[in-house]
């Protein structure tokens, strides 16, 4: 008997891991139902990329608790930052977190983002996000893991 490809995507469940239960005293939602993140790379190895894009990808689906990269920061709710801000980075992302329209939010994704990580103190860098723009949301860990960004990514929608 020969099978056919599209009936059975029909009857196959899901790919995506269940979602963790909600915490039980979490604090308000900033984008209530969804968020629309810019992603900056300001400086960073690409091990927090990588990660992200696990994130996005079917087996976390960020997706569906309503969270999306997007490609324009005017059409964006805030900044997903990864690495450390370097000189040639610096004014990219004051200027980018000024065309993402209020009220907005920043999140520094990986230790580089959040403290400096390896490379704090080196000659090229200005420093972490935080340094530079004010940030709300921080995600550590070198690379963090998909479930981290993910539990961070649904604080701010609420799902």
């Amino acid at each position: 008997m020969r099978r056919i490809p599209v009936l059975d995507a029909l009857f196959t469940r899901p790919v995506t891991e269940t979602a963790p239960p909600p915490a039980r005293h979490k604090p308000p939602a900033r984008f209530p139902g969804s968020a629309q993140l810019r992603h900056v790379d300001a400086g960073s190895c690409n091990g927090c990329e990588v990660e992200i894009a696990q994130v996005f990808a079917p087996v976390c689906d960020a997706g569906r608790f309503g969270v999306r990269l997007v490609a324009s920061p005017r059409h964006a709710d805030g900044l997903l930052v990864t690495g450390v801000v370097t000189r040639n980075m610096a004014t990219p992302l004051e200027k980018t977190l000024e065309a993402v329209p209020r009220p907005r939010v920043v999140v520094a994704c990986g230790d580089c983002a959040v403290d400096g990580g390896v490379f704090a103190g080196a000659y090229g860098v200005v420093g972490p996000v935080g340094d530079v723009v004010p940030v709300d949301v921080e995600i550590p860990g070198c690379p963090p893991d998909p479930t981290a960004i993910t539990e961070a990514l649904r604080g701010l929608t609420g799902r």
